[in-house]
């Protein structure tokens, strides 16, 4: 393996977010009846003909703004050609030669604590094109049924240059761009609805060669663990392949999840394969300056911008601000508890929102807008850690109190269950005496170099003081008695 260098590029298809399909009026709703959102236009009746829709067209400016690329002042459609059966036009209305979107970047955080890096992904291109409709193979007596719902519904098909070399890269820059087209409101990212499907071409090639080695293209991986997994696979497949002495042929392959291995669908084609062509029943897709300034106007902070203002302003990780990034709700829960408890707690508040609110939400199956703790009562906590009023031990009480709406605020809780942290140096330094004198093996087994016995004997302390001392008092109060 050490041999090898993988290449890694990615093409998404994003359903945007527009209540009808790209060319016509039907809807884009998820799961109705098969064919009962088809009309005349997506099934390719004769005389009808496609119109644009103009909300597709905002969310691929939008896209483009977001990632700093060149957003085409003149586009063109394109009829790509190709015949299965659910495409009843026998060709897809799509964009080749003039895209709506050239070029642009994602920075990425791939790995991590001290092993996180940071990667830009290069786009390639982002276009416009109507999805076809599906093949159902099940329940149909050996027969294949044709559902034409999705036929015309809008994507937006993002390509990436082949700059990612692992399957890691290649999962953070999904994840990456899973976020950003959820934030900025074009795509709801549902990959279990196929909203967000990933397809990977990935090569390998001797370390040090130039040219690149011949590419298989894995379709439609719609999670971020079959994304891995599938690329994970076909890497050491590839591999194999070569050294002994097979040529790999350029394919289209599919991943099987049950199996963990990728098996070929079909021949790759090449782009002159589907005979593009200008399509004639629709006019060039311009871009007006105003347009793109009044788009451009629209857009929020986006994850980049904020990822960097959470970095230098409040001193947090690359990786600490990328995952509090991740959705506009957490950034938004995130700063609500900053700007309550102070940019001073900025780290402890990232700890909990990430930590226990994250894994509590995660444990019971809850969104981050249906949490039981708001962004208020979780400062609230934060600042009686600060202040040493509880211990971070205690603040898990008064979370879990919290959770289940006991009381209205921290405060509350901690007077009510006398949880104050005992912070009075004569009471701690009258437990640690008790307890030194109740355990003279743990002193001598301290003293013969033991560390596991002061830990003991912390807890001796903690425990006659009910979890209420404050844990740093106890022990310097500890190792003073202990080195005396």
């Amino acid at each position: 393996m050490n041999q090898w260098e993988v290449v890694i590029g990615i093409e998404t298809h994003a359903q945007l977010a527009s209540v009808s399909k790209i060319f016509s009026g039907a809807s884009t709703a998820f799961g109705a009846a098969p064919n009962t959102q088809a009309c005349a236009v997506d099934l390719a009746l004769p005389g009808v003909l496609p119109v644009l829709n103009k909300k597709a067209v905002e969310c691929a400016i939008r896209f483009g703004l977001a990632i700093g690329a060149e957003v085409a002042k003149k586009s063109v459609f394109a009829r790509k050609n190709y015949f299965y059966p659910d495409l009843p036009k026998g060709y897809q209305i799509s964009q080749m030669d003039l895209p709506v979107v050239v070029g642009g970047e994602i920075p990425v955080v791939v790995g991590q604590g001290d092993k996180a890096y940071e990667k830009v992904v290069h786009l390639t291109r982002a276009h416009l094109e109507e999805d076809a409709g599906k093949s159902l193979h099940e329940d149909f007596h050996g027969k294949s049924g044709i559902d034409l719902n999705r036929a015309g519904t809008p994507l937006l098909e993002i390509v990436t240059e082949p700059d990612m070399r692992s399957s890691d890269e290649a999962v953070a820059y999904a994840k990456s761009l899973h976020a950003l087209v959820r934030w900025i409101g074009i795509c709801d990212g549902n990959m279990q609805e196929g909203s967000f499907r990933c397809d990977a071409n990935v090569s390998v090639r001797p370390k040090g060669q130039v040219a690149l080695g011949t590419r298989r293209e894995i379709k439609n991986l719609n999670s971020f663990r079959f994304l891995k997994e599938a690329i994970d696979f076909e890497i050491q497949w590839q591999i194999n392949e070569i050294e002994e002495g097979r040529k790999i042929q350029q394919a289209t392959v599919l991943f099987d999840p049950d199996k963990s291995e990728t098996r070929v669908m079909r021949t790759k084609e090449d782009a002159h394969d589907y005979r593009y062509f200008p399509d004639p029943d629709l006019l060039p897709l311009i871009v007006s300056d105003e347009w793109l300034a009044r788009v451009k106007a629209e857009l929020p902070e986006l994850p980049t911008q904020k990822r960097a203002r959470f970095i230098n302003e409040l001193a947090l990780s690359a990786y600490d601000a990328t995952t509090l990034t991740a959705t506009q709700e957490m950034a938004a829960y995130f700063e609500s508890t900053v700007t309550i408890a102070g940019k001073a707690n900025a780290k402890p508040c990232a700890n909990w929102v990430m930590g226990d609110l994250a894994g509590r939400l995660g444990k019971e199956g809850k969104e981050l807008t249906d949490s039981p703790v708001s962004a208020a009562q979780l400062a609230g906590l934060i600042i009686r850690i600060a202040d040493n009023t509880i211990s971070n031990n205690i603040a898990k009480k008064v979370f879990e109190a919290l959770w289940n709406g006991e009381a209205a605020s921290a405060d509350q809780i901690i007077e009510q269950q006398g949880l104050k942290q005992i912070t009075d140096s004569g009471a701690i330094e009258s437990l640690v005496d008790e307890v030194l004198a109740a355990n003279p093996g743990n002193v001598a087994e301290f003293r013969a170099g033991k560390e596991k016995a002061f830990n003991a004997l912390v807890g001796q302390v903690m425990k006659a003081a009910k979890g209420k001392a404050n844990p740093q008092q106890v022990n310097d109060l500890l190792r003073q008695k202990l080195a005396s």
